[in-house]
């Protein structure tokens, strides 16, 4: 399964809802939170629904401010393994 990374800038108030939306499209993709001060989220789509995921996120954009932006520069290769390990040790 190959996934597509998409950074978007929201207001922090939207990350529950956006991350919300694509839980409903289950098998689409994923949202991380990748820095919650600056509200910007990462959407890990599998590439098969790539199509799908954009359309969601054209939806989005008449709902809730949302800018798609670059990889920010001081994340890691590894930052999602990273966060998947904090989340485990949550668990």
């Amino acid at each position: 399964m190959s996934l597509t990374e998409i950074y978007l800038e929201i207001l922090p108030a939207d990350i529950a809802y956006v991350k919300f939306i694509f839980e409903s499209y289950e098998g689409v993709g994923i949202i991380r939170t990748v820095d919650r001060k600056k509200a910007i989220i990462a959407l890990l789509a599998v590439d098969d629904f790539i199509g799908t995921a954009r359309s969601v996120l054209n939806s989005l954009k008449d709902e809730i401010p949302l800018v798609e932006i670059p990889r920010p520069a001081q994340m890691g290769e590894d930052w999602l393994l990273l966060e998947l390990a904090i989340d485990g040790d949550e668990s």
